[in-house]
């Protein structure tokens, strides 16, 4: 097989692997609006004072960093 049709092979899966992460992303931002309490934790930080608005989610941040570990940990087994 000539070293071209190689290269075509390994475009080909790499655009249907980013079409699927796209397809995903997708879904997750369709459906995180329809969880109440994403983004409203009690750690997260919220501050307003006046016309300033300080709105900083760590509690949600850290909770969807140990939820996207364990996920791409179990898919790397």
């Amino acid at each position: 097989m000539p070293p071209i049709y190689s290269l075509m092979n390994e475009l080909a899966k790499l655009l249907i692997i980013l079409g699927g992460v796209m397809v995903l992303a997708g879904v997750v931002l369709l459906l995180l609006p329809k969880i109440p309490w994403l983004g409203r934790l009690p750690g997260d930080v919220f501050f307003e004072r006046g016309r300033f608005t300080f709105y900083f989610p760590l509690a949600t941040c850290i909770i969807v960093s140990i939820v996207l570990t364990l996920l791409v940990s179990l898919f790397r087994r």
